[in-house]
């Protein structure tokens, strides 16, 4: 008896402990466990990232001015070859025989020139004859003009003398014009003489055409034909080859999204891989941002040209490169998760303390119905203290916003998030436009506290939570600097290094309260 009843004190004092232990576990539960980062030194490093094709510094695409059959391939893919070099040749039979009519053309033309220069010199003759003839009528005409004064001849005699005067200097006058005309048809002759030379000159330019070479020294990277192929070159000249000037030298065209071209600048280092060689990673540095935009389904991007060395030849034209450009470096500064600054209490209200049920922006966001973009805008009403007539012009902006995460959805997962974060973007700038001056400033600040990072070197502002020793969330106000996507740096605040500050809850394994599995909404 007395060993049975020590086992039902035994087991009474086990079921005790575990309804008590039960009772303080069921009772911690409501309170939430949180987890932490710790603020510390060290470098940050802000990148822009990005996709690129590699490609020869000097490319150089060979093709034919003049049509017809190829004959004769010399060069190969792979290929080196020398300038002037001959790399094909087109069938130069029909061009061969247009010079040889253009030559006997030539030939008949100056064969013509002789025979007018023959006829201007019998017009010639012709008009020396009749000047000596006027002489010996104008001497017969004055001579019987005297004897006629003196009675020796008749009037009549006179007259006929004058008649045959006058007649030779019209005969003159006819010399001279035919003279005139034979020296034009000699100088057209000399005139087509000089097309005919043209012509044969462009004949001998297109047989010389039908050889192909070499423009530049390189190597052949593409052959577009085949020999027995017939190329017509009518518009454009026909691709033949593609010549890569100089291999150890290349570069990557990578197409930057316009939310960071602004970052990126001219002789900013930049490191890229390929997909060939993994593991391996090359450098280089940026030496052009071209201005020409590339709009393709309404994403903006901009080529940015990047330096790149290839000693050994292994990185070859056309492989994907994947880039990521230094924009700005900090070594040693205080830094703390990125996630710290995005977190936000159950509750939190931006005008009351964290966990506060109380606050004018979650009341609103009740009455709302608990819709993610209504609590948005009834922030904004709360803490911009907006008027009536803002209110009407600030629901078409999140009506429109709705619409365009909405279609978001549909893309590609490679293009949501630059296509969301355009669309944040345009709503951002539409409400700055309803705000007065010191709504702005406010604003600002929200937008800078709800994205949690600093654009490149440019400081912001944000809110971190710390628990002090009976573990009540206290938030902190920071003035933030750079941002590598992980890590932002701390220019400002009471933080120090080795601080702890809550970056998530440990049972949702998140920084807040579950989110809406649609598009998010931040300011």
């Amino acid at each position: 008896m007395k060993k049975t009843l020590l086992w039902i004190i035994a087991a009474a004092t086990l079921a005790a402990a575990t309804f008590g232990a039960y009772r303080y576990t069921s009772g911690k539960g409501d309170e939430p466990a949180y987890r932490f980062g710790k603020v510390e030194r060290g470098p940050i490093t802000a990148a822009v990232a990005a996709t690129g094709t590699l490609n020869p510094v000097k490319s150089v695409l060979v093709g034919s001015q003049v049509s017809g059959q190829i004959k004769e391939l010399f060069v190969d893919f792979n290929s080196v070859v020398k300038q002037d070099q001959v790399i094909a040749r087109i069938d130069p039979e029909s061009f061969e025989l247009r010079v040889r009519q253009a030559m006997a053309d030539l030939e008949a033309t100056r064969a013509t020139v002789l025979t007018q220069m023959a006829g201007v010199g019998a017009q010639r003759a012709e008009v020396s004859r009749s000047e000596v003839n006027l002489a010996d009528v104008k001497r017969d005409y004055e001579r019987k003009q005297m004897l006629v004064e003196k009675g020796f001849v008749s009037t009549a005699d006179r007259d006929k003398s004058l008649a045959v005067y006058n007649g030779a200097q019209e005969q003159l006058k006819t010399a001279r014009a035919q003279l005139a005309v034979a020296e034009a048809q000699a100088k057209n002759a000399q005139a087509v003489v000089k097309q005919r030379e043209s012509q044969l000159a462009q004949a001998r330019v297109d047989l010389d055409r039908t050889i192909i070479r070499a423009p530049v020294d390189g190597v052949v990277i593409k052959r577009s034909v085949d020999a027995g192929q017939t190329v017509a070159a009518s518009l454009q000249a026909p691709e033949l080859f593609q010549i890569a000037q100089n291999l150890r030298e290349m570069q990557v065209e990578a197409s930057i999204d316009e939310a960071d071209v602004g970052r990126t600048k001219v002789d900013q280092s930049a490191t890229f891989t390929v997909d060939s060689f993994p593991g391996r990673t090359f450098s280089g540095k940026v030496m052009q941002v071209r201005k020409a935009a590339l709009v393709v389904q309404n994403v903006v991007t901009y080529i940015v040209v990047i330096s790149a060395a290839n000693p050994d030849l292994q990185l070859l034209p056309g492989m994907t490169a994947n880039v990521r450009i230094t924009t700005d470096q900090r070594d040693n500064v205080l830094r703390l998760p990125n996630a710290a600054l995005r977190f936000r209490p159950a509750g939190f209200s931006e005008t009351g303390a964290p966990g506060a049920t109380g606050g004018d922006a979650p009341a609103a966001a009740a009455a709302a119905g608990g819709n993610t973009g209504q609590q948005l805008r009834a922030r904004l009403v709360s803490a911009l203290d907006l008027d009536a007539e803002q209110q009407a012009k600030l629901e078409p902006i999140f009506a429109d916003l709705r619409q365009k995460l909405g279609g978001v959805r549909e893309l590609p997962e490679a293009d949501r998030a630059k296509a969301g974060e355009r669309a944040r973007i345009e709503m951002r700038a539409r409400i700055m436009e309803i705000l007065r001056p010191e709504q702005k400033r406010k604003y600002e600040e929200i937008v800078a506290e709800s994205t949690g990072r600093a654009s490149g070197a440019s400081t912001g502002r944000g809110r971190v939570f710390v628990a002090d020793a009976g573990g009540t969330l206290r938030a902190v106000n920071v003035r933030t600097g750079l941002s590598d996507g992980s890590m932002t740096e701390i220019a400002t605040g009471e933080l120090k290094e080795g601080d702890q500050v809550v970056i998530g809850t440990a049972q949702a394994g998140s920084s807040s309260a579950p989110r809406p599995s649609g598009p998010r909404l931040p300011f």
